[in-house]
């Protein structure tokens, strides 16, 4: 039974399409969680030799000319976080983006710590 051209489509919303059929069902990018602050690249490589990508893979790889925060990508792009990660995690296995991680923030300064307890406290 072949679905009409209403079910694949919302009024007010458009084409309607589940997150997990972006990603080929996939649900944990392959490689290390990638944190909302790692910066996404396109390599020199994506430019010159454009592969078979799918749509949501293109607009990634067409955003990321300049540096952009996986957190940002989500927003521009209107995709989940997760979907994000996947993406990018499958672009940079393929050598199509690069990857700069975030550095870890330091919380050893137990002072610090202690005065935003106290905040909270005070709140």
């Amino acid at each position: 039974m072949q679905p009409s051209d209403g079910e694949w489509l919302d009024q007010d919303a458009g084409p309607v399409v589940r997150p997990y059929a972006l990603i080929g069902g996939l649900t944990r990018p392959s490689g290390q969680r990638l944190d909302l602050l790692d910066m996404v690249r396109a390599a020199r490589r994506a430019a010159q030799d454009p592969p078979q990508l799918s749509p949501e893979q293109a607009a990634l790889l067409q955003r990321c000319q300049m540096p952009a925060p996986i957190a940002e990508l989500a927003a521009d792009l209107d995709l989940p976080v997760g979907v994000i990660r996947i993406l990018v995690c499958d672009l940079g296995e393929r050598g199509l983006v690069t990857i700069h991680r975030a550095p870890p923030a330091a919380f050893g300064d137990l002072k610090i710590l202690q005065d935003v307890v106290d905040g909270l406290r005070r709140l």
